[in-house]
């Protein structure tokens, strides 16, 4: 499959890494395609990495990624194009959080709205299924943890578009959890926070989540 990644951090060069090492041909999007980020990362990954604006990455995806820090998020979408966007598959990872100097981090939205909601707003054709946004990039691919794999925990709209996403989450090495429409996003976003002071009180990152049944 073409795949297409919005954003050259390490969540989105992360989840590029293990894409193309399933065999899939992703490119990475940003501002300019001369990018020094999607540069080495394309030279690490290989014949089946490439790299190009936002508008090149989702006009050449059948599925994309979106993986921006979220107070450039609005902008990333319309330089890649609503309409070139379409009814595609929008795994949204990203997370509405404010940094401020001194302290962990904390959500823009919450309870009533949800980022995942607003990239639905400004997406309003594509299928947006919110997805990678509960643990860290380190993790992405092929999670290994003593206790068996975690579980990804998704929510989206369209059952055909979640479908995708579980699929393709199970040969990433993720069940998947399936919390029902984009407004679950409420729920979900927290959950990052949640992921985050963890790991600032233990300063340890190797850290997921699992439901756990009987």
């Amino acid at each position: 499959m073409k795949i297409g990644i919005l954003g050259t951090g390490d969540v989105g060069q992360s989840l590029g890494s293990g894409l193309v090492a399933l065999g899939h041909d992703v490119k990475l999007g940003s501002r300019d395609k001369n990018h020094p980020k999607s540069g080495a990362w394309v030279k690490k990954v290989g014949s089946r990495g490439s790299a190009g604006t936002f508008a090149e990455a989702a006009a050449f995806g059948e599925m994309l990624f979106l993986a921006t820090l979220w107070t450039g998020t609005e902008n990333v979408l319309q330089l890649a194009g609503p309409k070139t966007i379409g009814k595609k598959v929008v795994v949204d990872a990203t997370n509405p959080l404010i940094y401020e100097e001194g302290k962990p981090p904390r959500l823009s939205l919450g309870l009533t709205d949800s980022g995942g909601e607003q990239v639905q707003r400004w997406l309003p054709d594509a299928r947006v299924v919110k997805c990678f946004n509960t643990v860290g990039h380190a993790h992405m691919y092929k999670p290994d943890f003593p206790g068996g794999p975690p579980d990804m925990f998704i929510c989206g709209n369209d059952a055909t578009a979640k479908q995708s996403v579980t699929d393709l989450c199970k040969t990433m090495g993720w069940p998947t959890v399936d919390l029902g429409d984009i407004t679950a996003s409420r729920l979900l976003e927290p959950m990052c926070i949640t992921w985050v002071l963890y790991g600032l009180r233990t300063n340890t990152w190797n850290h997921a989540f699992k439901l756990l049944r009987k």
